[in-house]
């Protein structure tokens, strides 16, 4: 691969890279979401030893004890019971903000004070933000009072909970973290990078939304214990037992009553209760299964290091290898989230998707272009042999004729000496015109390759014209033709390859006398127009018509009349002068009809005017 090549291809995948960086950033959020919801789905973790339990409220409850303005009294008998059982925590998420009764409130409170290691809701209200928190009578035998926010997604999908909030100046912990601090008798330390509650470190930063924790829920399969308050009531007996070095989360799960039902990654459509993601966060920290975020950084090095990896399996492996090494990648990419995920941490699965699957596309496409120019270009140099060779029955068979000739007149014959020195001189003069033919052919198959550069010198156009008219005069004369140079009225100057455009000048000339019938005229005319230089020349042969002009410069191709006239060609003379003269950055005119002759004018750019000289005379 050329260095061209190489800087195209590279930068062909630099584009993918940053495209799909640039998708991941500004339409991937929702995916991840997704995609974080189904490896939640697939990865099974190991079976957890569940600390806590759910007491709910529930519609059976509501209905015995008369709904919640009642449910205060039946709530202190409950407690009662689980204290008597000796859990780790209580936690309720109950807002107890309004009046009620007061004999309700004094049997609840009496409860509360009997709860040693109680945590109490309290509830963020907005305009102005500001805490609605428990009664005095309630929050005074609280040892801690925890936030019960959630913060689900636009798609209503609570995937994380803030640790802390804040409203004006009084910070609120979250109810779950308060309930895992209580229960394990310690304070929480706080430092910008994390948390730590006893021997637990909860490795979450501080974000303008707090410390936002990732809720690992439990899988399917396990799930968190439910008791309902009129269970407990009607036979404590039987589940008193259930909260014994448990932590209790109580709170309502009756659907006419839950305002925020929420979803979560299993829920699949389903909804569920607040208190049940409470219960679930606190089992997130009590297990350790803290799912954090890689650093902002990794997705676009792992995508650099995905855009590289696929660059070098299509630059360095042919065919189908190339594919299936680039097909490896891809599934890299694919696959990678959900190895980070079983290990616990969360990566974008849009940043390697979208930079894996446009790599692959842009290397796959540049090979197959490669591959097909390749493919072209084997296809290109075939041609060009097979014009090489046909170049060289045509445009070489007289002067190996004229060669062969002249050397079997010398072995076969006595001849003078003087004789003799007209062959030698004869030979080699033919000799020299073909290697100056091959020399042409070869130039003129290089340019049209870009193997080589054209040569810049100074052509003096009437000088140029005069030695191709000379030597196509013996041609002319054989038919009794005319050859006539129009008066040129200035010197005029091309810039370019000199052999190269007599080359296309005596071309055009010997056509012209070739396809003429005897006793006619060839005129040659050369003028100036518009910043241009126009070499004509004019015939009265067969002529053509307007669908042989289209290809008379395609190779190979000869008109009917042509084939009829008894001249040898093979059609390849006329396009060799069209890439000589495209090459020059000109193009050729053709005007002609059938029996009227023909007239091609050469058209190029004005080269640098010379000084007058000299001219060959008719």
């Amino acid at each position: 691969m050329n260095t061209r090549r190489r800087v195209a291809y590279l930068g062909l995948l630099g584009v993918a890279y940053f495209l799909g960086i640039l998708v991941s950033w500004k339409f991937g959020a929702q995916v991840d979401n997704n995609a974080y919801d189904e490896m939640f789905r697939l990865y099974q973790p190991k079976p957890w030893g569940i600390q806590s339990v759910i007491l709910g409220i529930d519609e059976p409850t509501l209905l015995a004890y008369g709904g919640m303005l009642h449910i205060r009294p039946p709530l202190a008998r409950a407690l009662r019971v689980v204290n008597a059982a000796s859990p780790q925590a209580v936690a309720v998420d109950v807002i107890l903000a309004d009046a009620g009764d007061p004999a309700e409130n004094r049997e609840l409170a009496e409860a509360f004070h009997q709860t040693p290691r109680l945590v109490l809701a309290s509830e963020l209200i907005d305009n102005p933000p500001r805490w609605e928190n428990p009664r005095p009578e309630f929050a005074r035998w609280a040892a801690a009072v925890g936030h019960v926010y959630a913060l689900p997604n636009d798609d209503a999908v609570t995937r994380v909970i803030p640790l802390d909030k804040q409203a004006g100046h009084e910070q609120r912990w979250a109810l779950a973290l308060e309930a895992f601090r209580i229960s394990r008798n310690a304070e929480i330390l706080e430092s910008p990078s994390d948390l730590e509650v006893g021997a637990t470190t909860i490795p979450f930063r501080r974000t303008p939304d707090g410390r936002l924790m990732r809720v690992r829920y439990l899988p399917p399969g396990e799930t968190l214990e439910h008791i309902s308050l009129k269970q407990l009531l009607d036979d404590p007996r039987r589940w008193a037992a259930h909260f014994s070095g448990k932590v209790v989360f109580v709170g309502v799960t009756a659907t006419s009553e839950v305002r925020d039902r929420l979803s979560t990654p299993y829920s699949a459509g389903s909804t569920t209760t607040g208190i049940e993601i409470h219960a679930n966060a606190f089992e997130t920290i009590a297990q350790r299964l803290f799912l954090t975020d890689v650093p902002e950084s990794w997705p676009p090095l792992f995508g650099l290091l995905l855009v590289t990896a696929m660059g070098l399996a299509f630059a360095c492996l042919p065919g189908w290898k190339a594919y299936a090494a680039g097909v490896a990648v891809l599934a890299a990419a694919y696959a990678a989230p959900y190895v980070f995920f079983t290990h616990q941490r969360v990566f974008s699965f849009v940043s390697p998707a979208a930079v894996g699957s446009l790599s692959f596309a842009a290397a796959a496409t540049w090979q197959t272009l490669v591959v097909r120019r390749s493919l072209l270009r084997s296809e290109a140099e075939r041609t060009r042999y097979q014009q090489a060779m046909h170049f060289v029955t045509h445009e070489m068979r007289t002067p190996l004729s004229a060669i062969q000739g002249s050397s079997e007149l010398i072995s076969r014959y006595a001849l003078t000496e003087e004789k003799r020195k007209q062959i030698a001189l004869l030979i080699n003069s033919e000799s020299k015109r073909l290697a100056r033919m091959v020399e042409i052919f070869l130039n003129v198959e290089r340019l049209s390759a870009g193997q080589m550069e054209l040569k810049r010198e100074s052509i003096p156009v009437r000088q140029m014209v005069d030695v191709c008219m000379e030597r196509t005069r013996p041609l002319a004369e054989r038919k009794h033709i005319g050859l006539t140079l129009n008066p040129v009225s200035e010197e005029l100057c091309l810039t370019g390859d000199r052999e190269l455009m007599e080359y296309a000048c005596y071309n055009l000339l010997t056509n012209a006398v070739k396809y003429s019938p005897q006793r006619t005229q060839v005129t040659v005319s050369v003028w100036k127009q518009d910043g241009h230089i126009r070499i004509a020349v004019e015939d009265q042969g067969i002529g053509m018509d307007q669908k042989e002009v289209k290809k008379i410069f395609q190779k190979f191709y000869r008109t009917k009349k042509a084939e009829e006239s008894g001249e040898t060609g093979t059609g390849i003379g006329l396009s060799i002068v069209q890439q000589i003269v495209e090459q020059h950055g000109g193009v050729i005119e053709v005007v002609s009809q059938p029996g009227a002759g023909s007239c091609f004018t050469i058209v190029l750019p004005a080269g640098v005017p010379v000084a007058p000289i000299s001219t060959v005379a008719q």
